[in-house]
């Protein structure tokens, strides 16, 4: 899926742990301070991950900072925050997700005309030789767009 509009916060790491099968793209529910602190582009998504639970699609561990001009009304950073998805989707995933070894990354949070979304991918965890494959492959690539660069330059 494409994103369109601003993105927050990219989980980069992911593609690197989990062979991405399936995206899916869900809605948040927010505070007002959340998303007044998302949108100035304060978001990690470090560490954080989903889970489907009683029919419902939660985001674990995303650090959203407080904002600055909150007081009182500030949120707690590191919430559980609730994701809005198709009840047809929501049963694909818990179908899904009970099969060994599936999880659920937030690969990136992103606002889309006005309203803050996240990126979920469906993974499988990599074993290390396949993170060690994958980095084998991306210096290949590197190095062949190096010299196909250098041969258009004439060197």
């Amino acid at each position: 899926m494409a994103t369109e509009g601003k993105l927050i916060a990219q989980n980069k790491k992911a593609r690197h742990d989990y062979h991405i099968e399936e995206t899916y793209e869900a809605g948040m529910v927010l505070t007002g301070t959340e998303i007044k602190s998302l949108r100035g582009g304060r978001g990690n998504l470090k560490d954080s991950f989903a889970r489907v639970s009683n029919g419902e699609v939660w985001l674990h561990n995303m650090h959203i900072s407080p904002y600055e001009q909150g007081n009182r009304y500030n949120h707690d950073p590191v919430r559980t925050r609730k994701l809005l998805m198709h009840k047809k989707q929501i049963n694909q995933l818990i179908g899904l997700t009970r099969e060994k070894g599936y999880t659920l990354v937030p690969l990136k949070i992103y606002i889309k005309n006005g309203f803050a979304k996240a990126l979920l991918g469906l993974g499988k965890g990599k074993k290390k030789y396949d993170k060690r494959e994958d980095l084998k492959k991306k210096d290949a690539n590197r190095e062949i767009q190096r010299a196909f660069k250098d041969n258009q330059l004439g060197r």
